[in-house]
Protein backbone atom coordinates (compact mmCIF):
# COMPACT_ATOMS: atom_id res chain seq x y z
CA UNK A 1 0.00 0.00 0.00
CA UNK A 2 1.45 3.46 -0.50
CA UNK A 3 2.09 5.24 2.70
CA UNK A 4 0.29 8.43 3.25
CA UNK A 5 1.26 8.91 7.19
CA UNK A 6 1.72 12.26 8.76
CA UNK A 7 -0.46 13.44 5.72
CA UNK A 8 -3.71 15.32 5.98
CA UNK A 9 -6.40 14.58 2.97
CA UNK A 10 -9.68 16.43 2.18
CA UNK A 11 -12.12 14.21 0.31
CA UNK A 12 -14.92 15.92 -1.24
CA UNK A 13 -18.20 13.66 -1.84
CA UNK A 14 -16.95 11.81 0.78
CA UNK A 15 -20.16 9.75 1.90
CA UNK A 16 -20.48 7.19 -0.40
CA UNK A 17 -19.07 5.92 -4.07
CA UNK A 18 -15.71 6.53 -4.89
CA UNK A 19 -15.27 9.20 -2.01
CA UNK A 20 -15.91 6.90 0.97
CA UNK A 21 -13.80 4.30 -0.75
CA UNK A 22 -10.98 6.93 -0.76
CA UNK A 23 -11.82 8.03 2.90
CA UNK A 24 -11.16 4.65 4.19
CA UNK A 25 -8.20 3.61 2.21
CA UNK A 26 -6.40 7.24 3.08
CA UNK A 27 -7.09 6.57 6.47
CA UNK A 28 -5.71 3.32 6.37
CA UNK A 29 -2.94 4.39 3.98
CA UNK A 30 -1.24 6.68 7.25
CA UNK A 31 -3.63 9.76 6.45
CA UNK A 32 -5.80 11.99 9.05
CA UNK A 33 -8.72 12.77 6.49
CA UNK A 34 -11.49 15.22 6.32
CA UNK A 35 -14.43 13.76 4.64
CA UNK A 36 -16.49 16.58 3.06
CA UNK A 37 -20.36 15.54 1.94
CA UNK A 38 -23.48 17.11 2.18
CA UNK A 39 -24.82 14.37 3.13
CA UNK A 40 -24.72 14.70 7.23
CA UNK A 41 -25.53 11.01 8.49
CA UNK A 42 -23.70 9.03 5.54
CA UNK A 43 -20.49 11.28 5.82
CA UNK A 44 -20.33 11.13 9.78
CA UNK A 45 -20.56 7.18 9.74
CA UNK A 46 -17.66 7.26 6.80
CA UNK A 47 -15.45 9.24 9.50
CA UNK A 48 -16.08 7.00 11.92
CA UNK A 49 -15.13 4.22 10.20
CA UNK A 50 -12.15 6.06 9.25
CA UNK A 51 -11.49 6.58 12.76
CA UNK A 52 -11.19 3.07 13.50
CA UNK A 53 -7.85 2.71 11.26
CA UNK A 54 -6.30 4.54 14.50
CA UNK A 55 -5.72 7.73 12.49
CA UNK A 56 -8.32 10.76 13.09
CA UNK A 57 -10.79 11.44 11.05
CA UNK A 58 -13.68 14.46 10.89
CA UNK A 59 -16.95 14.98 8.65
CA UNK A 60 -17.16 18.68 7.56
CA UNK A 61 -20.75 19.47 6.15
CA UNK A 62 -19.99 20.92 2.51
CA UNK A 63 -21.36 22.47 -0.96
CA UNK A 64 -18.51 22.33 -2.64
CA UNK A 65 -20.39 24.82 -5.20
CA UNK A 66 -20.37 27.58 -2.68
CA UNK A 67 -16.94 29.48 -2.07
CA UNK A 68 -17.92 29.90 1.74
CA UNK A 69 -18.30 26.21 2.16
CA UNK A 70 -14.90 25.43 0.50
CA UNK A 71 -12.96 28.03 2.88
CA UNK A 72 -14.80 26.60 5.85
CA UNK A 73 -13.60 22.62 4.82
CA UNK A 74 -9.34 23.83 4.24
CA UNK A 75 -10.21 25.94 7.70
CA UNK A 76 -11.52 22.84 9.51
CA UNK A 77 -8.41 20.80 7.98
CA UNK A 78 -5.92 22.89 9.05
CA UNK A 79 -7.19 23.96 12.44
CA UNK A 80 -7.70 20.13 13.23
CA UNK A 81 -5.00 18.83 11.67
CA UNK A 82 -2.06 21.83 11.19
CA UNK A 83 -1.42 21.50 7.50
CA UNK A 84 -3.12 20.33 3.97
CA UNK A 85 -1.43 17.80 1.91
CA UNK A 86 -4.06 15.92 -0.74
CA UNK A 87 -7.53 17.54 -1.80
CA UNK A 88 -9.47 14.96 -3.53
CA UNK A 89 -12.31 17.07 -5.47
CA UNK A 90 -14.28 14.47 -5.96
CA UNK A 91 -17.77 15.66 -5.37
CA UNK A 92 -20.14 15.10 -7.94
CA UNK A 93 -23.79 14.39 -10.11
CA UNK A 94 -25.07 13.39 -12.82
CA UNK A 95 -26.99 16.68 -13.43
CA UNK A 96 -28.80 17.34 -16.22
CA UNK A 97 -29.72 14.42 -18.36
CA UNK A 98 -31.45 14.38 -21.76
CA UNK A 99 -31.50 15.68 -25.29
CA UNK A 100 -29.49 19.56 -25.37
CA UNK A 101 -32.44 21.04 -26.92
CA UNK A 102 -34.45 20.28 -23.10
CA UNK A 103 -31.96 21.62 -20.76
CA UNK A 104 -32.90 24.63 -18.79
CA UNK A 105 -30.55 26.90 -18.33
CA UNK A 106 -30.73 26.36 -14.31
CA UNK A 107 -30.10 22.52 -14.51
CA UNK A 108 -27.35 23.29 -16.66
CA UNK A 109 -26.06 26.10 -14.29
CA UNK A 110 -26.56 23.58 -11.37
CA UNK A 111 -24.30 20.41 -13.04
CA UNK A 112 -21.37 22.93 -13.62
CA UNK A 113 -21.49 24.50 -10.53
CA UNK A 114 -21.11 21.29 -8.93
CA UNK A 115 -18.63 19.42 -10.67
CA UNK A 116 -16.62 22.06 -11.90
CA UNK A 117 -16.71 25.23 -9.83
CA UNK A 118 -16.20 22.95 -6.79
CA UNK A 119 -12.94 21.92 -8.29
CA UNK A 120 -11.77 25.21 -8.96
CA UNK A 121 -13.15 26.76 -5.67
CA UNK A 122 -11.02 23.48 -4.24
CA UNK A 123 -8.24 24.50 -6.13
CA UNK A 124 -8.29 27.98 -5.40
CA UNK A 125 -8.25 27.77 -1.72
CA UNK A 126 -6.04 24.42 -1.25
CA UNK A 127 -3.08 26.03 -2.74
CA UNK A 128 -2.15 28.62 0.64
CA UNK A 129 -1.56 25.68 2.73
CA UNK A 130 0.18 23.47 0.57
CA UNK A 131 1.97 25.74 -0.21
CA UNK A 132 2.76 26.69 3.39
CA UNK A 133 3.28 22.79 3.67
CA UNK A 134 6.03 22.67 1.13
CA UNK A 135 3.97 21.21 -1.68
CA UNK A 136 0.98 18.64 -2.01
CA UNK A 137 -0.98 16.50 -4.22
CA UNK A 138 -4.72 17.99 -5.80
CA UNK A 139 -6.36 15.09 -7.41
CA UNK A 140 -10.06 16.21 -8.98
CA UNK A 141 -12.51 13.39 -10.54
CA UNK A 142 -12.98 14.02 -14.60
CA UNK A 143 -14.63 11.05 -16.43
CA UNK A 144 -14.42 9.46 -19.65
CA UNK A 145 -17.43 11.40 -20.96
CA UNK A 146 -14.86 14.27 -20.45
CA UNK A 147 -12.29 12.63 -22.96
CA UNK A 148 -15.20 11.10 -25.57
CA UNK A 149 -18.27 11.90 -27.34
CA UNK A 150 -21.48 11.47 -25.80
CA UNK A 151 -25.29 12.28 -25.76
CA UNK A 152 -27.74 12.74 -22.87
CA UNK A 153 -25.20 14.00 -20.81
CA UNK A 154 -23.65 17.35 -22.22
CA UNK A 155 -23.33 19.44 -19.13
CA UNK A 156 -21.51 16.80 -16.82
CA UNK A 157 -19.71 15.53 -19.91
CA UNK A 158 -18.41 19.00 -20.26
CA UNK A 159 -17.74 19.86 -17.02
CA UNK A 160 -15.47 16.77 -16.59
CA UNK A 161 -13.25 17.86 -19.82
CA UNK A 162 -13.43 20.91 -18.14
CA UNK A 163 -11.91 19.81 -14.89
CA UNK A 164 -9.24 17.50 -17.20
CA UNK A 165 -7.57 21.12 -18.81
CA UNK A 166 -8.13 22.80 -15.49
CA UNK A 167 -5.95 20.23 -14.34
CA UNK A 168 -3.04 20.78 -16.85
CA UNK A 169 -3.40 24.47 -16.34
CA UNK A 170 -3.13 24.33 -12.73
CA UNK A 171 -0.54 22.17 -12.74
CA UNK A 172 1.72 25.07 -14.73
CA UNK A 173 0.77 27.49 -12.08
CA UNK A 174 1.36 25.75 -9.03
CA UNK A 175 4.28 23.41 -10.09
CA UNK A 176 7.19 26.25 -8.43
CA UNK A 177 5.70 25.57 -4.99
CA UNK A 178 5.47 21.59 -5.44
CA UNK A 179 1.80 21.26 -5.73
CA UNK A 180 0.94 18.48 -8.22
CA UNK A 181 -2.56 18.60 -9.93
CA UNK A 182 -3.57 15.55 -11.28
CA UNK A 183 -7.30 14.05 -12.30
CA UNK A 184 -8.67 10.75 -12.55
CA UNK A 185 -10.61 9.75 -15.70
CA UNK A 186 -13.21 6.64 -14.41
CA UNK A 187 -14.90 4.94 -16.64
CA UNK A 188 -18.57 2.89 -15.79
CA UNK A 189 -18.05 2.43 -12.15
CA UNK A 190 -20.72 1.45 -9.85
CA UNK A 191 -21.65 4.06 -7.94
CA UNK A 192 -24.79 5.89 -6.75
CA UNK A 193 -24.26 8.91 -9.12
CA UNK A 194 -24.27 5.96 -12.08
CA UNK A 195 -27.47 4.61 -10.67
CA UNK A 196 -28.98 7.72 -11.00
CA UNK A 197 -28.18 8.35 -14.55
CA UNK A 198 -28.98 5.23 -15.76
CA UNK A 199 -32.51 5.28 -13.76
CA UNK A 200 -31.49 1.48 -12.92
CA UNK A 201 -30.72 -0.34 -9.49
CA UNK A 202 -27.37 -1.49 -8.67
CA UNK A 203 -27.97 -5.34 -10.34
CA UNK A 204 -29.07 -3.85 -13.76
CA UNK A 205 -26.15 -1.18 -13.77
CA UNK A 206 -23.74 -3.63 -12.91
CA UNK A 207 -25.43 -6.26 -15.55
CA UNK A 208 -24.55 -3.55 -18.12
CA UNK A 209 -20.79 -2.77 -17.00
CA UNK A 210 -19.58 -6.52 -16.87
CA UNK A 211 -20.79 -6.04 -20.95
CA UNK A 212 -19.50 -2.25 -21.62
CA UNK A 213 -15.80 -2.82 -21.41
CA UNK A 214 -13.03 -5.10 -22.48
CA UNK A 215 -11.76 -6.23 -19.34
CA UNK A 216 -13.70 -8.62 -17.59
CA UNK A 217 -14.33 -6.80 -13.96
CA UNK A 218 -17.11 -4.35 -13.25
CA UNK A 219 -15.95 -1.07 -12.42
CA UNK A 220 -16.03 -0.65 -8.72
CA UNK A 221 -14.99 2.67 -6.57
CA UNK A 222 -11.94 0.91 -4.74
CA UNK A 223 -10.61 1.19 -8.19
CA UNK A 224 -10.95 4.77 -8.35
CA UNK A 225 -9.63 5.10 -4.44
CA UNK A 226 -6.63 3.32 -5.45
CA UNK A 227 -5.93 5.61 -8.34
CA UNK A 228 -6.61 8.49 -6.06
CA UNK A 229 -4.27 7.13 -3.74
CA UNK A 230 -1.10 6.83 -5.77
CA UNK A 231 -1.66 9.92 -7.16
CA UNK A 232 -1.28 11.11 -3.37
CA UNK A 233 1.23 9.71 -2.52
CA UNK A 234 5.49 10.35 -2.98
CA UNK A 235 5.15 7.30 -5.25
CA UNK A 236 3.43 9.61 -8.26
CA UNK A 237 6.30 12.81 -6.90
CA UNK A 238 7.30 13.45 -10.61
CA UNK A 239 3.70 13.04 -12.11
CA UNK A 240 1.44 16.52 -12.52
CA UNK A 241 -0.75 17.48 -15.45
CA UNK A 242 -1.84 14.27 -16.10
CA UNK A 243 -5.07 12.58 -16.51
CA UNK A 244 -5.16 9.16 -15.20
CA UNK A 245 -7.77 6.77 -16.84
CA UNK A 246 -9.36 4.44 -15.32
CA UNK A 247 -11.71 2.71 -17.18
CA UNK A 248 -11.29 -1.44 -18.06
CA UNK A 249 -9.73 -0.70 -21.48
CA UNK A 250 -13.36 1.56 -22.49
CA UNK A 251 -11.40 4.17 -24.39
CA UNK A 252 -8.92 1.58 -26.03
CA UNK A 253 -11.65 0.41 -28.44
CA UNK A 254 -14.78 -1.80 -28.39
CA UNK A 255 -15.73 -4.87 -26.50
CA UNK A 256 -16.45 -6.24 -30.06
CA UNK A 257 -12.78 -6.11 -30.72
CA UNK A 258 -11.66 -8.66 -27.87
CA UNK A 259 -10.61 -12.21 -28.99
CA UNK A 260 -13.59 -14.96 -28.33
CA UNK A 261 -12.36 -17.38 -25.89
CA UNK A 262 -11.27 -20.47 -27.65
CA UNK A 263 -11.26 -19.01 -31.27
CA UNK A 264 -9.45 -20.41 -33.63
CA UNK A 265 -6.91 -18.46 -34.56
CA UNK A 266 -3.86 -18.61 -36.55
CA UNK A 267 -0.38 -16.16 -37.18
CA UNK A 268 -0.31 -14.75 -40.74
CA UNK A 269 1.06 -11.83 -43.25
CA UNK A 270 -0.81 -9.93 -45.55
CA UNK A 271 1.73 -8.27 -48.06
CA UNK A 272 1.14 -6.20 -51.23
CA UNK A 273 -2.33 -6.83 -53.21
CA UNK A 274 -1.13 -8.27 -55.73
CA UNK A 275 0.80 -11.39 -53.77
CA UNK A 276 -2.96 -12.17 -53.14
CA UNK A 277 -3.81 -13.90 -49.73
CA UNK A 278 -1.54 -15.09 -47.40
Amino acid sequence: MYDLNGMVAIITGGASGMGRAASLLFAQAGANVVVADLNDADGEEVAKLASESGNEAVFQHTDVSAEADIEALIARATDTFGRLDVLFNNAGIGGAIGPLEDISVEEWDRTQAVCLRGVFLGMKHAAAPMRAAGGGSIISTSSIGGLEGSTGLFSYCAAKAAVAHLTRCAALEFARDSIRVNCIAPGGISTPILFGIAGSNKEEVESGLERAQPYPHVGQPRDIANAALFLASDAAEFITGHTLVVDGGATAGPRSAVPKPGRNRRSRFAGPSFEGPA
